[in-house]
């Protein structure tokens, strides 16, 4: 069995990667796994992704999408078949927790089938209707609005207290 996944192998994607990125995720949603993505809009969004590179190219994507000041949402989370298994998701989502931290976001979401690999790495399960946001911004092209089956795991990073439009601090 292969071991694991080398971190040093992850990275922040360039522009040139986006077609491989954009081939990943298109298998994940040809299997119903993921919100299909245009072009444009990886191109758009490449500074929140992180990727996992080796001999055969990319081989697992995520990314960071920040919502608000203290909250973002870890998406786009995919890994080839023939590297699944070995902790490359996680890795790639640790990532992403990481660059949430050093952005001092307070809160972390995901939308996923896979609530139980989320738990493993300490995401909670929420309400979905707590993210009000996701709804109307994402959900809305999906096909199986209204009726998702995905579950909304949520993690907290840090107590931050962050400022609202009038300068007031949130609690």
């Amino acid at each position: 069995m292969p071991g694991i996944v080398q971190v040093d192998q992850i990275r922040k994607p360039v522009v040139t990667d986006v077609p491989e990125i954009k081939r990943l995720i298109d298998s994940a949603v040809t299997q119903g796994a993921l919100l299909p993505r245009t072009t444009a809009e990886l191109f758009e969004s490449i500074r929140d992704f992180h990727i996992y590179v080796d001999e055969a190219g990319v081989g697992g994507c995520c990314a960071l999408h920040v919502d608000m000041a203290d909250l973002a949402e870890v998406r786009s989370l995919v890994v080839r078949p023939d590297l699944q298994g070995r902790g490359l998701g996680q890795q790639l989502v640790m990532a992403c927790l990481d660059e949430a931290r050093r952005l001092n976001l307070s809160r972390v979401y995901a939308l996923t089938r896979a609530d139980g690999f989320f738990r493993r790495l300490g995401f909670e399960v929420i309400d979905k209707h707590d993210l009000p946001n996701k709804v109307f911004r994402d959900c809305v092209r999906c096909p199986m609005f209204p009726d998702c089956d995905e579950i909304a795991v949520m993690l907290v990073l840090n107590q931050v207290n962050h400022t609202n439009d009038t300068g007031e601090a949130n609690p």
